[in-house]
């Protein structure tokens, strides 16, 4: 009899500590306030920058961007330049740096006007960095916004500088995006053992539903990268985003896809 009146009081006190911890939380007072505490404000990985900048303090750092590179109001290359990281040269996709080329147009190697800083094009004869273009680099960093579709060449671009920075010993880090097509999976998967080009280098359905970051670490994990090759990659992801999160384009990342629709 003693010993079940001292199981029931042991109940009754872990009732009560339950009880107790619950009344101290705070307690949504209505579906959108339960929303929004369930769901933090969506962050690209570029804006999460205690995460990685004391990775990037005081390395020479090559930037593979483009007019996408931003967060809210401020490009990338500016926030890194305002918190002193040295940038020794700029990589540009196709349609360039600012995104002003046409599709197809040849990118050239050139200078930024407003920071002096050299840009490399990867697109047109060179599309994948040699070793003397990235000389005097200790980190690439990767910031393009991808739209998951698998004839869109940044994902293209990402892969040929994966695999120089595997050869040349460099890490290789992608500030994610998230996915405006993220939600779902569509099309025929590539048989690249037929068809491979830079508008489809990988086995993937035409819709494939990864973020870019994603999409680095499949690149790398699956061994496409030459003779299987793998980088030293880090990913920075998105927070508050799942895929299912829906996504605006803040900034059209090629001429002629000027939103999501």
């Amino acid at each position: 009899m003693k010993h079940n009146t001292l199981n029931i009081k042991i109940i009754v006190l872990i009732i009560a500590f339950f009880c107790a911890n619950c009344q101290n939380q705070a307690v949504p007072e209505s579906k959108a306030e339960a929303d929004i505490i369930e769901k933090p404000e969506l962050r690209v990985g570029a804006a999460r920058t205690p995460l990685y900048f004391p990775m990037i303090k005081g390395k020479k750092l090559g930037l593979i961007v483009n007019q996408t590179s931003t967060i809210g109001d401020q490009h990338l290359v500016d926030l890194l330049l305002e918190a002193d990281m040295e940038i020794v040269k700029i990589f540009a996709p196709e349609h360039g740096f600012r995104g002003e080329a046409d599709a197809g147009e040849e990118v050239k190697d050139g200078k930024d006007k407003a920071t002096g800083i050299p840009i490399g094009s990867l697109y047109g004869d060179k599309k994948k960095p040699s070793a003397d273009a990235l000389a005097g680099i200790d980190l690439l960093i990767f910031d393009i916004q991808d739209v998951g579709a698998r004839f869109y060449t940044y994902i293209s671009t990402m892969h040929y500088i994966m695999e120089s920075a595997a050869e040349n010993q460099l890490p290789f880090l992608v500030l994610d995006r998230p996915n405006p097509n993220g939600h779902y999976v569509d099309g025929p998967v590539l048989d690249t053992s037929r068809y491979r080009s830079f508008v489809g280098m990988h086995p993937i359905p035409v819709v494939h539903g990864m973020t870019i970051g994603e999409y680095a670490q499949m690149v790398n994990g699956q061994g496409w990268l030459k003779n299987g090759a793998k980088c030293e990659l880090e990913v920075i992801s998105c927070e508050g985003d799942n895929h299912q999160t829906p996504y605006e384009l803040p900034i059209k990342p090629s001429p002629n896809l000027p939103n999501n629709r």
